[in-house]
């Protein structure tokens, strides 16, 4: 039996993912793999229970407008509460693009409110104009380290950060989370368990090592207790991904 295993519930999978999102979750899974790291990964739809107790890291991905509206609300009624329980237990909770904006408190989309979930301080607004569209890269400090994630972005949706809510990142290239204020993403919780950011395309394949700091976060070890990978490839990816944002 692994000393660990990495239990990840993929919420609505079949409605939100539309970016590559299985991209994230198939590096997670060889990453884990690769170093005798148990990997559990379970779907959780719109018509299932979610257990706060079953999982050490929910993701949830972007999603076309009508999928995404149905998803806030369940997410807002049949799921809020075990959401919130699970984060406060400290289950690390990652969404992407629409992911990212159903953390927040709401996604005006139309005139209308589609409810987020509530456990970062942001709302987000389709407003008029064009779609903020492209390479991206963004500095980010975790735990103390400096590095850069670099991704691909494409959402209509500005999302603006509360007095009580972290960027995720400051914007070296790209538009970010608005276009106008060079914040990316979002990272907060009690244990900055909740991440959600607009990079995608996929982007654990191009940042492998943000996927170690999600599986060492989840499973609530040091990154150092990782066994070290031969990340030739991986770092490949990564440097042609910042060549591309221009970084």
């Amino acid at each position: 039996m692994p000393e660990h295993v990495l239990r990840v519930g993929a919420l609505y999978p079949e409605l939100m993912n539309i970016y590559a999102d299985r991209g994230n979750l198939l590096l997670l899974q060889k990453r884990c793999q690769w170093r005798g790291i148990g990997f559990e990964l379970a779907s959780v739809t719109l018509t299932e229970d979610l257990d706060p107790d079953a999982h050490d890291l929910l993701y949830l991905g972007g999603g076309q407008d009508r999928d995404q509206k149905l998803c806030a609300q369940d997410l807002a009624t049949a799921k809020r509460a075990s959401v919130q329980a699970a984060v406060e237990r400290g289950v690390v909770m990652f969404g992407v693009c629409g992911g990212l904006q159903l953390l927040g408190e709401f996604y005006e989309l139309d005139g209308e409110k589609l409810p987020g979930l509530g456990l970062v301080d942001l709302r987000t607004t389709r407003e008029r104009g064009p779609r903020l569209i492209g390479n991206v890269a963004i500095d980010v400090d975790l735990d103390g380290q400096s590095r850069v994630l670099a991704g691909f972005e494409n959402h209509g949706g500005r999302t603006v950060l509360g007095a009580g809510a972290q960027p995720l990142g400051r914007v070296l290239r790209g538009h970010g989370n608005n276009g106008r204020d060079g914040s990316e993403g979002v990272i907060g919780g009690p244990r900055e368990n909740i991440v959600g950011t607009y990079l995608h395309g996929p982007l654990l394949p191009k940042n492998a090592w943000f996927a170690d700091w999600l599986i060492a976060r989840a499973l609530g070890v040091s990154e150092t207790e990782l066994a070290p990978l031969d990340d030739t490839f991986e770092r490949a990816a990564h440097a042609s991904a910042r060549r591309a944002a221009g970084v």
